[in-house]
C-alpha cells in the first residue's frame, strides 16, 4: 500500500526549492557583481568631456557599492525570501544525508530485528508489535492501521515461503511490481494530534495566501500598458493632449502622470514651503497652469527647475529623489505621449512632444540657444556668438566656423576648449536620403492601391567607418541615454502616417516606410527626422509621389497550370469526400438489402410489375428522341 515517505518529501522539497533559488541566486549575485566589479561603461559612467564629471559620480555613486542594494525594495525582499528558502534547503539536505534512502519494503526494518534473526524472534517481535499496533487498541489512528498493516506483511513475507522467495527475489512478497510509488510527504501530517495545525496551515495558504499573490500580481500588472507606462496615464494623455497643445504646457502634462500620483503629493508644511520657494524662480518661465491639483504642481515646478538649470537650488532631499525619478521615467512616457500623438493622428503635437524630450535631455527650455549645448557655454558665452564674424545660431554652424574665429571661448582653459572640440565631433551630422519604389515592381512607375515604401537612409558623417554612436552628451540629465531618431512621415494636413523610434547605433543605416498608394494624382508628403536628445539639428524633407490609373495595369492571366491546380481538391476535401462516399455506398448497400428483404417477404404482384415495365418503355423512348435530336442539330450545323 501507498505510504507517506519522508525521504521522498525531502527529495520532492529539495527539487521544487531549486526551482527558484538557482535563478533568484543568480540574479543576486549578478547584481552584487554589478554592484561591485562592473565597469563604468556597463553602468553608463562615460566620461567624455569634465562637463561630464558630475554626472559619472552620481553614477557610480548610484550603481556601485553593495549600499546600493539595498535601495532596492525588490531587491531586500527577494533577497530576505531567498536566504529564509536556502536555510531550509540545507536543513533537508542535511535530512537526506542522514535519511536518505526512500522508503522501501524491508521486513526485518519493519518488525525491528536483525535481518539474522531465527523464527523465534520474528514470531516474537510479530506478536509484540501486533498487539501494540492493532487497530481495536487504537480506534482512528490511521498510523496505528497502516502500521499494523505492515507488521502482517512483514510476517507473511518472513513466514510463507512463497512470499519469501518473492521479497528475496524480487524485494517485494507479491512478486515483481511494475512500480513502486510512495507519497512524498512526511508521515506527520498523518499525526491525529497534529490535525488541526495542519488543516489551520492548508486553509491558510489556500484561502489567504494564494488568492492574496494572485490579487496583488494581478492588480499590479493590469495598471500597465505599453511601454511600462499606467493605463491612467496613457487616459490622462488622450485627455489633455490634442492638436493645438504646445510645449510650454508639456511639462504640466508630464507632471499630472498616473506614476507621480502618490509620490508627488507634498507630505509635510515643509515641503510646502520648499516647493513654494522654488517656484518664485521659475514662475516667469511657466505657462498659466492649468491644474491646481498639489500633485501636478509639484511636479511642474520641478521639471521647471530642471529645464531652467536650477536644479543645484533644490536643497530638500525628498524633492530631489523625486525629481530625479521623473526623469528617470521621463524617456518613456515622452514616448507615451508621442503614441497618444499618433492615434490622434495630430503631427503638429508629435513634433512637439519630440522636441520637449530633447529640451528635458539638455535641460533647456524654448528660448535657449541650442548653443547652450556646449560644454562650459552658459548665456554669457552665448552672447558673443551671435554677433560678428563667425556668428552661429546653432552647434551645427558652430562646428563649420573656423578655428580661429570661433567665439565665446575667451576665458576657456585649454581643457574646456578641448571639452568643446571633442563635443563638437561626437555631435551628430546627419545626411538624410529618400527613395519611393514597391517591392517586386518591373518599372519605377506607382499604381493605385500598390504597397509603397519609402526608403530612409541616413548617414552619420561624424563617424569613422566601422564606429557605432554612442551614449548623448547630457550633463545635466542624470541618466544614460542612447542616441536615436525619431523617423515619420506624414501629410500637408498633417495627418500621420508613419511614426518609429529607431536606435540603430551603425554610421549607415536604413528604416522603411510602408503605406498604401493613394488615388490617382501627385502628391507631396512630408518627411520628418528628429533627434531624440539633441537640439537644432531635426531636418525636414519633401517626398513626392506621382501615382496612376491601376486601369492601365495589363490585364493579369492565370496560367493554365495554375488554375488547374486550383481546381485540385485539397487533402482536407479529398478525405471528406471519401468519406461521403463511403457513407452513401454504406446507405446504398442498406437500401438494396431492404429492398431484397421486402422483395423476399413479400413477392411484387402483376401490376406492380406492368407499372415497371410501362416506365421502362418510357425512358428508352425519351433517350432514343435526344439522340435522334442531337443528329439533325449536327446535320444542320
Amino acid at each position: 500500500m501507498l505510504q507517506y515517505d519522508n525521504s521522498a518529501f525531502y527529495f520532492f522539497a529539495l527539487s521544487f526549492l531549486t526551482i527558484y533559488l538557482v535563478p533568484s541566486w543568480i540574479s543576486i549575485l549578478s547584481r552584487v557583481y554589478v554592484a561591485l566589479f562592473a565597469k563604468d561603461e556597463a553602468i553608463g559612467a562615460i566620461k567624455r568631456t569634465t562637463a561630464e564629471q558630475k554626472k559619472v559620480d552620481e553614477l557610480k555613486k548610484d550603481s556601485k557599492g553593495l549600499g546600493t542594494l539595498f535601495k532596492s525594495r525588490g531587491f531586500v525582499i527577494n533577497l530576505g525570501i531567498t536566504l529564509f528558502l536556502s536555510i531550509i534547503f540545507i536543513w533537508l539536505a542535511l535530512s537526506v544525508s542522514s535519511d536518505g534512502e526512500v522508503n522501501s519494503f524491508d521486513p526485518y526494518h519493519i518488525l525491528e530485528i536483525d535481518p539474522a534473526s531465527d523464527m523465534k524472534a520474528i514470531k516474537k517481535a510479530y506478536r509484540s508489535m501486533s498487539l501494540q499496533y492493532h487497530p481495536d487498541k487504537n480506534p482512528g489512528n490511521r498510523v496505528a492501521e497502516s502500521k499494523f498493516m505492515m507488521i502482517s506483511k512483514a510476517y507473511e513475507s518472513l513466514t510463507d515461503e512463497q512470499a519469501r522467495e518473492n521479497y528475496e527475489k524480487y524485494g517485494n512478497p507479491d512478486g515483481k511490481q511494475s512500480l513502486e510509488v510512495s507519497i512524498g510527504l512526511p508521515d506527520f501530517l498523518l499525526d491525529t494530534d497534529n490535525r488541526n495545525l495542519v488543516l489551520m496551515v492548508y486553509l491558510v495558504i489556500m484561502v489567504g495566501v494564494i488568492p492574496f499573490c494572485v490579487w496583488s500580481y494581478y492588480s499590479d500588472s493590469s495598471k500597465f500598458g505599453e511601454k511600462d507606462v499606467m493605463y491612467d496615464t496613457y487616459s490622462w494623455y488622450h485627455h489633455t493632449l490634442n492638436e493645438h497643445t504646445l510645449i510650454k504646457s508639456l511639462p504640466e502634462i508630464l507632471s499630472g502622470s498616473a506614476e507621480f500620483r502618490k509620490r508627488n503629493v507634498p507630505k509635510t508644511a515643509k515641503d510646502k514651503e520648499d516647493i513654494g520657494q522654488l517656484m518664485s524662480l521659475v514662475k516667469t518661465q511657466m505657462q498659466k497652469p492649468k491644474f491646481n491639483h498639489p500633485v501636478c504642481v509639484k511636479g511642474n515646478v520641478l521639471m521647471h527647475a530642471h529645464l531652467l538649470r536650477q536644479s543645484e537650488k533644490v536643497t530638500n532631499p525628498m524633492l530631489v529623489d523625486d525629481l530625479k525619478y521623473m526623469l528617470s521615467v521621463s524617456t518613456s512616457l515622452v514616448d507615451a505621449m508621442i503614441s497618444v500623438c499618433q492615434h490622434q493622428d495630430s503631427i503638429q503635437t508629435a513634433q512637439h512632444c519630440i522636441e520637449f524630450g530633447q529640451l528635458v535631455t539638455q535641460a533647456m527650455w524654448v528660448k535657449d540657444s541650442p548653443l547652450l549645448q556646449l560644454p562650459h557655454f552658459t548665456t554669457e558665452e552665448i552672447k558673443h556668438c551671435d554677433t560678428g564674424r563667425g556668428k552661429a545660431s546653432n552647434v551645427s554652424e558652430y562646428r563649420q566656423v573656423p578655428e580661429e574665429h570661433k567665439k565665446g571661448m575667451a576665458n576657456f582653459s585649454e581643457e574646456q576648449k578641448a571639452d568643446v572640440a571633442k563635443y563638437l565631433k561626437m555631435f551628430p551630422d546627419v545626411t538624410v536620403e529618400t527613395k519611393v519604389y514597391v517591392d517586386d515592381d518591373e518599372d519605377d512607375k506607382v499604381y493605385e492601391g500598390d504597397l509603397c515604401n519609402v526608403a530612409v537612409t541616413i548617414t552619420r558623417n561624424n563617424l569613422e567607418k566601422g564606429e557605432k554612436a554612442g551614449l548623448v552628451h547630457a550633463p545635466h540629465f542624470p541618466f544614460p541615454k542612447q542616441e536615436a531618431w525619431w523617423i515619420f512621415l506624414g501629410t500637408k494636413e498633417g495627418k500621420i502616417i508613419s511614426i518609429e523610434k529607431v536606435g540603430n547605433p551603425d554610421r549607415v543605416f536604413k528604416h522603411d516606410i510602408k503605406f498604401l498608394a493613394p488615388r490617382q494624382g501627385d502628391y507631396e508628403f512630408d518627411l520628418y527626422v528628429m533627434s531624440n536628445a539633441y537640439v537644432g539639428i531635426d531636418q525636414k524633407q519633401k517626398v513626392k509621389l506621382t501615382t496612376m490609373d491601376n486601369s492601365a495595369l495589363p490585364e493579369y492571366k492565370i496560367h493554365p497550370a495554375d488554375a488547374e491546380l486550383d481546381d485540385e481538391p485539397t487533402l482536407f476535401e479529398e478525405m471528406l469526400n471519401a468519406n461521403i462516399e463511403q457513407d452513401s455506398d454504406d446507405d446504398d448497400s442498406d437500401d438494396e438489402e431492404e429492398t431484397s428483404a421486402k422483395d423476399a417477404i413479400a413477392p411484387k404482384s402483376g401490376a406492380d410489375l406492368k407499372k415497371e415495365q410501362l416506365k421502362k418503355a418510357r425512358q428508352q423512348t425519351d433517350d432514343s428522341d435526344s439522340d435522334s435530336e442531337a443528329e439533325e442539330v449536327y446535320a444542320d450545323k
